[in-house]
């Protein structure tokens, strides 16, 4: 297996297609990246700027470059020894786009399209009106008014023969059989202006006989499913050819078409109008319709996102079809698996994927990575043939290490007293999962009752049951539910990891409801346990597995929902946990904790990635190392709290008495605001680009919040308010000093917060994993959530950079690095740390690859602000040593002096395995040489040595 030293993530779209980033490898080899790290390259929605919404897995997405071009991409890449990952979307494609030709057939045919299992769709629901037909909720309005308002227009397909229904950009298929309400009316003009036995007239009523005489959507016998797809073909050729050779027979469909769309303002028109609709495969809805009665599964919540069933092999290999290519044309040498946990069998999938990718039993063999979030004490199943995750359990690993332990109990008491916070994380999790499973979760949900209302009726011990009942227990399980799933499979037994996962959410929604009949939820314990009762047939056996892969399914997406999306932005005494993957609850974790983290993942995963900076991340590492910086500033901060608070309550609107925004809203903002202030600006005037920038953040944090406002129903009065707010807040004519105010406290963190953010690459550089770069992260960047994030990187000016360094260090030796360790929020000073350690990696890469990792120990005054372990192979071996807690070092001392030197490090030492003693060491960073002394029993590395120009250090051994 081809294994990455380091991999860098590129967002392709039309603004950075195949031909820009083939222009930037020089580039990225020079930065010391092994692997491009794409985002995914098929037919996606047009538009798209990240091209997770696929219309078509099988060809190249055309608004970034064709399939040859993509070959060439990956030659290049061959040649220049580096390797391309490609993010995979097996889950979920997107159905708002014509050019889905899967779901197109799907709307037009229903249950008669060949793509009508490829989808999960239930075309037997409750709701009497979808029997047979698949809701599709795209209407921004009420049906009715899209009716009356002629938003929905019939407009014919001249050189295909067929009609399609128009919404704005939306374009749905018509089924032939529907036709008829068009074409009669015409044929009735046709007949006013010709003869009955004219040809036209002739060719006409017979394509409306044949339209008649089409099998029905509903009618699956194989040889009814031919006869409809041959016929259907038959009819539109015939259609075309007739409104091609007749200009009367054109006139006469346009005339009726002209009355359809409301041309004649006649109400019995609207009437044809629905009843044409009635009698589609789909039914349109209001958006917001889809949260109770939706018939197919969907990614999350995302209605134009439709699920896949990749577990079907027709539909493994159509949705595969062109990695395949790709990996057997050598552009392809990785995988990253998008959403693992949205599969229904994500082992069964992942072998399977081995297996076509050449490994005969089905085990690791291609390198794949899987984006899947491990929560508290979760492994990632050892079974599964992947080399590890895309590395958020890394990030909250990284965050939390450099995160000072004091700052828990003062930051959680600010937290409490000022945003009147709910003191315990765990409840505002539960309650957001709960209140997703009612809102927009709502129709999965109670699908999965009916079908556990089902279950509960093949036994006489539970057939009592009610389906309210049931449902409000699923709904409180899946809400406690502490990780995001279980795995249990088809005829396997269910792991004892499992059990212990299902036990802790039934004990504890047995804890949170004590009123409830606990049977309830010892039945729902038991069932997805897999512990059937004796008994039951086969069938019923089916059942029962089925709806527990299912339940599995929606676990995943609520918990996403729930607690990244909602839980999030409700609860945030130190915003920087609160990251994708993260646990905002746990602030710290001890070294000994971080060293068997990353002892475990070179055992367990060397080749999962290591990322701070992702598409999906919540903030940028630089935002996020600033702001915990305030973990080591407790007092400060809540003495600046209350200070802005009391300046800018005037700046409020108030509402019946209430503040708008309200004070959690306002403690999220100023955090939001010392993590991305501008370096150097003193408060006097901030861009207006800024401004907007932190009112779009607002925006989407209170809608994911759902306290006030939501995407499903936006609060605007309450939006404007704190819109308003950002504004008069950051004009400095009105905010009487706050600007000001924020920016000498930012200058207070800012250095720390630098001195941080680049510990933290050279952890992620040197741990066990392969370290993976967010594009345009090799220097500070201090972006939010996406789209803040997403926006287009300037390769030129990175280049450019990393050329002078290059040219710099050959002319100016120790004085360049001592420019940038006088000013690191220079840019230069990151892309040092990173290209140095980068390059070094590469050329190391057995080292680290495969090499042990060896915690050390720090002694002396300092030894709790440093991290240090070593790394060894054969010969070969390293010292890491990063500093931390900048803020606290420093606090006696000038807040812009450099922390290095016997002043700042005193008589603190790094302790070395006795049979290291008399090594000497070469700083990777500084070219600074450094001697292991001896004293005692004991080999010690000085650190007032080690960090005598920069206070992380990358030792390689050299004698």
């Amino acid at each position: 297996m081809r294994l990455p030293t380091a991999t860098y993530r590129l967002q392709f779209n039309a603004s950075q297609t195949i031909a820009a980033v083939r222009a930037t490898l020089p580039y990225l080899e020079s930065l010391g990246v092994s692997d491009l790290y794409a985002s995914p390259l098929s037919a996606a929605r047009a538009g798209s700027n990240h091209g997770y919404d696929v219309v078509d897995p099988r060809r190249v997405n055309p608004e970034i470059g064709t399939l040859d071009e993509l070959r060439g991409l990956g030659e290049a890449l061959r040649g220049r020894g580096m390797g391309l990952i490609l993010d995979l979307v097996p889950n979920h494609m997107c159905i708002s786009d014509p050019d889905n030709v899967w779901w197109q057939d799907v709307l037009e045919n229903g249950p008669a399209s060949p793509y009508a299992s490829w989808f999960d769709i239930d075309w037997n629901p409750p709701k009497s009106d979808l029997r047979n037909k698949v809701l599709f909720p795209m209407l921004g309005a009420q049906y009715g008014w899209a009716v009356e308002q002629h938003e929905l227009v019939v407009r014919l397909e001249e050189q295909e023969g067929a009609f399609r229904l128009h919404y704005g950009a939306l374009v749905m298929p018509l089924a032939p059989k529907s036709w008829t309400h068009i074409l009669e009316p015409a044929l009735a003009r046709l007949r006013e202006t010709r003869d009955p036995e004219d040809a036209d007239v002739l060719e006409l009523e017979s394509i409306l006989t044949a339209i008649g005489h089409l099998p029905s959507r509903t009618d699956l016998a194989p040889h009814k499913l031919r006869e409809r797809q041959r016929e259907k073909r038959i009819i539109k050729r015939r259609l075309a050819a007739l409104l091609a050779a007749s200009p009367d027979a054109h006139d006469a469909v346009d005339d009726s078409l002209a009355g359809l769309n409301g041309g004649r303002d006649d109400p019995a028109e609207l009437a044809r109008l629905e009843r044409l609709l009635d009698e589609q495969a789909y039914r349109l809805s209001f958006w917001r319709v889809a949260a109770d009665e939706i018939n197919y599964r969907r990614f999350f919540d995302v209605n134009d996102l439709a699920a896949i069933r990749v577990e079907d092999p027709q539909v493994f290999r159509a949705v595969h079809e062109l990695t395949f290519q790709l990996v057997r044309d050598g552009v392809v040498t990785g995988l990253r698996i998008d959403h693992v946990d949205g599969l229904r069998d994500p082992h069964g999938y992942l072998r399977q994927l081995q297996r076509q990718l050449g490994s005969a039993n089905g085990e690791e063999r291609f390198y794949v990575v899987v984006e899947k979030i491990l929560l508290g004490d979760e492994r990632l199943p050892e079974a599964w043939p992947v080399a590890g995750t895309t590395g958020y359990d890394a990030l909250g690993l990284l965050d939390r290490v450099l995160t000072a332990p004091e700052g828990e109990a003062p930051l959680r008491a600010t937290w409490e007293s000022f945003a009147r916070g709910t003191p315990h994380y765990d409840d505002v999790s539960y309650h957001s999962r709960k209140l997703v499973l009612r809102a927009s979760l709502s129709s999965e949900l109670t699908v999965l009752s009916r079908k556990l209302d089902r279950i509960s009726e093949q036994h006489r011990y539970t057939r009592d049951f009610t389906l309210n009942g049931l449902l409000d227990a699923l709904r409180e399980v899946i809400a406690c539910f502490p990780v995001y799933r279980t795995y249990c499979r088809d005829g396997e037994p269910v792991s004892e990891t499992d059990r212990d996962v299902i036990a802790r959410a039934i004990e504890d929604a047995l804890h949170r409801n004590p009123a409830t009949n606990a049977s309830l939820f010892e039945f729902i314990g038991v069932l997805l346990t897999l512990d059937h009762p004796p008994g039951l047939t086969e069938a019923q056996r089916q059942q029962r597995r089925d709806f527990v892969l299912r339940t599995q399914q929606l676990t995943s997406a609520v918990m996403a929902k729930g607690t990244e999306d909602t839980a999030f932005y409700r609860w945030y005494p130190l915003a920087s946990l609160n990251e994708v993957g993260g646990e905002p609850d746990r602030f710290q974790v001890p070294l000994d904790t971080f060293h068997a983290a990353n002892r475990e993942r070179l055992r367990r995963a060397p080749g999962g990635l290591v990322a701070t900076s992702t598409h999906d991340t919540k903030r940028s590492e630089e935002v996020r190392a600033r702001v915990r910086v305030l973990s080591e500033l407790p007092a400060e901060w809540s003495a600046a709290v209350q200070r802005w608070h009391e300046w800018n309550l005037p700046l409020k609107t108030m509402r019946r008495g209430r503040e708008m925004p309200d004070r959690t809203a306002e403690y999220l903002f100023y955090q939001t605001l010392v993590g991305v202030w501008p370096p150097g600006n003193d408060g006097s005037a901030l861009p207006d680009e800024f401004v907007e920038r932190l009112q779009r953040y607002m925006e989407k944090a209170l809608r994911e919040a759902k306290v006030h406002t939501s995407w499903v129903s936006p609060f605007e009065a309450y939006e404007t308010a704190a819109h308003d707010f950002i504004t008069r807040t950051l004009e400095a004519r009105e905010s009487a000093g706050f600007t000001q105010d924020v920016a000498r406290f930012v200058a207070r963190a800012l250095r720390p917060g630098l001195w941080s953010g680049l510990s933290e690459v050279l952890l992620k550089i040197t741990v066990p994993g392969v370290p993976d770069f967010y594009q345009g992260t090799e220097i500070w960047e201090y972006r939010l959530v996406d789209p803040d994030n997403r926006g287009r990187v300037d390769f030129g000016e990175r280049q450019a950079l990393l050329r002078a360094l290059d040219e710099a260090e050959q002319r100016e030796g120790p004085d360049l690095l001592c420019a940038l360790a006088e000013r690191p929020e220079d840019p230069r000073a990151k892309l040092w740390v990173t290209s140095r350690a980068l390059r070094f990696r590469r050329r190391e890469a057995t080292l680290f690859q495969r090499g042990t990792y060896e915690p050390l120990t720090p002694r002396g005054v300092r030894a709790r602000h440093v991290v240090c372990f070593g790394r060894r192979a054969n010969d070969r071996h390293v010292v890491v040593a990063a500093g931390r807690w900048f803020a606290r070092l420093l606090e006696s001392m000038q807040p812009d002096r450099i922390p290095v030197g016997r002043t700042v490090w005193d008589d603190t030492a790094i302790a070395l395995p006795r049979e290291w003693e008399g090594e000497r060491y070469r700083d990777v960073l500084t070219g600074r040489d450094v001697a292991a002394t001896v004293e005692g029993d004991v080999a010690l590395l000085p650190l007032a040595d080690v960090f005598a120009r920069l206070p992380l250090a990358l030792l390689e051994r050299i004698a």
